[in-house]
């Protein structure tokens, strides 16, 4: 039998990392659903010490995962190891991911230690973790820079320790494949007491290489890798999850390995990803974009028509691109609404949440005639926003643009019990309705972002905006989808104010990461 590839998903942590990309408790539990759904091995759900907020959320999908690990990040430091801990009680299987800086210039200038010190914390970190989780990782950061010999030594150290997964991480993307496969290779060989320990890699894109060198390091003998969906994270992102799990599944002749993965899960999970963090997935993305399997060239469409591998070297159903899908409109009655949302991952809570969400079904299903999987994933998205956070909405919006003449909105809505109307000018129709509304909350914060994404085809489609706003440091993303994008864009807008106002004040500690 071939090796198990484990399969580490850090998007509920890593890619959450990403500017904007900060996830609510409740989001993070779905999506830690939907991977339990696919199979993942390994669920890195966040950072319990970055905040309470962070220490909730990590608790809340330890609490609802049953068959997938759950694992908390924590840096070499006594307070972050119990506080993962505590946030991983109600788990069925954890983990703890602990780690420390081992380059030359991370050790020298950010924890200002010497290689020894660093050792010493290491190994206390993991004996620490042992009280908690007999399963503990350990990742010497920026290892793609670190030197080889005091990687050796620090890692046999924590394998004496009780560590049972090596996770070498490229931190900043500066690796390239042939050299970093080449450096696992020489680590596992190298180390004598290698054989107690499982080998991982996690890999940052800044250079596009990070499914690359994954890969590589694969071949030299990694069994686990760490990456997110659609390659979500800090600065370029993550080796991407789909990407390395088809790769490995498509070149069984090249890989001695296999994951255990349901593929068929892989779209699901990944446009439920983009609509939570509103990062819109190109068209032409491996295995997930809209492009993915679509053929234009006469030439191609002859040989597809002949036999599909001609060109194709995967079946589109494999990673989820089904043709049985099933299209709703305002016919369809409520069970087959509840059966195509329990078929797309989502379970409600309560009767009044399927009432409520069929309602607003219902309401979409008037203004456009076919309802899509990519509608329902922004109906969730949109209503599970609302209950959860929205702590101000739209009531009514009028506009009124024409040649010639300065656009202008009036805008009602209701703050706590509270209605208030605006109006302003602006130089489009969403410039004046996002003005009208700042002028009624006065939040003074700096819209970094305005993005607007087609859910579907055709001119009756819905229009899913994403809105980025910053205000002294914080980051939140805001979504809003409608068939009229000047009220998608409103409803984004609002959303993000929302966030705004909420206590949740995440934000994670930068001086290490991996």
């Amino acid at each position: 039998m071939k090796d198990k590839l484990i399969i580490f998903d850090t998007t509920l942590r890593d890619g959450e990392q990403s500017p904007g990309a900060s996830m609510t408790r409740d989001e993070k539990v779905r999506i830690g659903k939907a991977l339990e759904r696919m199979k993942v091995d390994v669920i890195e759900a966040g950072f319990p010490a970055a905040s309470q907020g962070d220490f909730e959320a990590v608790q809340a999908v330890a609490n609802a995962i049953k068959e997938s690990t759950v694992c908390g990040l924590a840096r070499a430091l006594d307070k972050d190891i119990d506080r993962a801990g505590e946030a991983l009680k109600g788990a069925n299987s954890s983990r703890i991911h602990t780690f420390i800086a081992t380059s030359p210039i991370h050790m020298k200038m950010k924890l200002r230690m010497e290689p020894e010190q660093v050792i010493e914390y290491a190994v206390r970190a993991v004996k620490r973790a042992r009280q908690y989780t007999d399963n503990v990782e350990f990742s010497p950061e920026d290892a793609g820079r670190s030197e080889e010999d005091f990687l050796c030594q620090i890692l046999e150290a924590v394998i004496d320790a009780g560590a049972t997964t090596l996770n070498i991480p490229d931190t900043v993307g500066y690796s390239v494949p042939g050299q970093f496969g080449e450096t696992i290779a020489n680590l596992i060989n190298r180390i004598p007491n290698s054989d107690k320990a499982i080998f991982s890699v996690h890999c940052h894109n800044d250079l596009g290489l990070a499914v690359a060198n994954s890969l590589s390091a694969v071949l030299n003998g990694a069994r686990q890798v760490e990456c997110t969906i659609n390659g979500l994270g800090e600065r370029a992102g993550n080796a991407s999850l789909e990407e390395v799990v088809m790769a490995v599944r498509t070149r069984q002749d090249v890989f001695s390995c296999q994951t255990g993965l349901d593929t068929r899960e892989i779209l699901t999970c990944s446009k439920l990803v983009s609509s939570i963090t509103g990062f819109p997935v190109q068209p032409n993305k491996a295995i997930v974009g809209a492009n993915a399997f679509a053929h234009e060239s006469g030439i191609h469409q002859d040989g597809v028509l002949k036999n599909p591998e001609t060109y194709e070297i995967m079946k589109a159903e494999d990673v989820g691109w089904s043709a049985n899908r099933m299209v709703l409109g305002k016919h369809s009655g409520r069970n087959a609404f509840k059966s195509r949302m329990t078929e797309l991952g989502h379970e409600f809570s309560s009767e009044e949440e399927l009432n409520e969400t069929f309602y607003c079904f219902k309401q979409l299903a008037d203004k456009k005639h076919e309802i899509f999987d990519e509608d329902l994933q922004a109906l969730i998205s949109e209503t599970s926003s609302f209950s959860e956070e929205e702590h101000i909405k739209l009531i009514a919006l009028k506009v009124c643009s024409e040649t010639g003449e300065m656009p202008r909105s009036t805008v009602t809505i209701r703050i706590s019990d509270q209605e208030l109307t605006g109006s302003a000018e602006g130089s489009g129709a969403v410039d004046a309705s996002l003005k009208a509304i700042e002028s009624l909350v006065e939040s003074k914060a700096t819209l970094e972002l305005y993005s607007v994404n087609s859910l579907t085809n055709g001119t009756d489609a819905q229009g899913e905006v994403t809105v980025r706003l910053e205000k002294v440091g914080r980051i939140v993303n805001g979504q809003g989808a409608d068939t009229d994008i000047v009220i998608a864009s409103a409803k984004a807008y609002i959303n993000a104010l929302s966030k705004l106002q909420s206590p949740d004040q995440r934000k994670h500690p930068q001086q290490g990461d991996v």
